[in-house]
């Protein structure tokens, strides 16, 4: 069942979660996260209006280097890590393979759609992000409406994409579209050939658009979205041939020492009150029965490139490095 099926699925049941039983649990725990300062100062902000007893600390960086460091930390014998909130399930998959990941089997996961639960309940899907186009709306007349638009060498010379280098959302991106026999490597190419450049995160894309540096970017949507809802020049296109997705899964790392307070907080990320704060911060729910932001594509509308995770996996070091090749790194 591909991702589109499964949500729109759980969107037409109208089955909504309607409040876990959050364990009882005290102490502190620390989140690891690609999510950006801004947004997790608020989701921690908000979870601890319901659970004050619980304090979070975050650590926040661009996903390939959150896994470097835990990686590192694993290798010197521990991390003070407990959560993972991360926008690369290939990522998490890996911390699943590699046994880092506690099973969570009593999670409260009524209401979310199958697609983006492990099926092993070590990790969890908490939004459905989509990457697409973002242009500068002084700079260019007539936008663009697909990937193959990109690759005009007037379009790729003033084109920056976020590397897979730094950011797991990329990770993703890139490694859908060589999945894709329209795309490929050769689309890579040919954008590296006219001109078309990479920067760390998509942090650095929506910069570099918002500011007139580049006149195209590829990026996640909600990025493009609230920058324009705070007033930058710039406008996001869904392509036409469809957009790649990410879930941004939530888990809790085996080694945890407060495991407890971590089921807490993954109960609060999975709940309709946390959904709403996504939806507030400019991403599509995955529950139904919570709105899509003003302005997003009902979420059954949406067409989603097909990708095989496990081929993500397995080919994701070539891939960085194939990137790298064209794009330097």
């Amino acid at each position: 069942m591909t991702l589109r099926t499964s949500l729109a699925l759980a969107l037409l049941a109208g089955t909504a979660l309607t409040g876990p039983a959050f364990a009882q649990a005290t102490g502190t725990i620390t989140v690891y996260t690609s999510q950006p300062n801004d947004q997790m100062a608020l989701v921690v902000e908000a979870f601890n209006k319901d659970h004050p007893e619980i304090t979070v600390e975050v650590f926040r960086t661009g996903t390939t280097e959150l896994m470097s460091k835990l990686q590192a930390e694993f290798t010197a014998g521990s991390t003070p890590a407990d959560v993972m909130l991360i926008a690369d399930a290939v990522a998490m998959t890996q911390l699943k393979n590699d046994d880092r990941l506690l099973a969570y089997t009593d999670a409260p996961v009524e209401g979310v759609p199958a697609a983006l639960i492990d099926p092993d309940m070590t990790f969890f899907g908490t939004k459905l992000i989509t990457t697409g186009i973002v242009y500068n709306t002084t700079m260019v007349d007539a936008a663009p409406t697909s990937w193959a638009d990109l690759t005009a060498p007037e379009t790729a010379a003033s084109l920056i994409m976020p590397s897979p280098l730094y950011s797991g959302a990329a990770v993703i991106h890139v490694g859908t579209m060589v999945q894709q026999p329209e795309f490929g490597w050769d689309y890579y190419q040919t954008l590296a050939d006219n001109g078309a450049v990479a920067g760390q995160g998509n942090g650095t894309v929506i910069e570099a658009v918002a500011r007139g540096e580049k006149a195209y970017g590829i990026i996640i949507e909600y990025m493009a979205m609230n920058a324009k809802a705070k007033g930058s020049p710039v406008e996001f296109v869904f392509p036409a041939e469809g957009v790649s997705s990410i879930t941004q899964p939530v888990a809790i790392l085996k080694d945890s020492d407060n495991p407890d307070a971590a089921k807490v907080f993954v109960d609060w990320q999975l709940s309709k009150a946390a959904q709403e704060q996504s939806v507030a911060q400019g991403y599509f729910p995955i529950l139904a029965g919570v709105a899509q932001p003003e302005g997003y594509p009902a979420v059954d509308t949406l067409k989603i490139l097909p990708a095989d995770a496990g081929v993500m996996l397995t080919d994701d070091q070539a891939t960085k490095q194939a990137f790298a090749d064209l794009f330097g790194g």
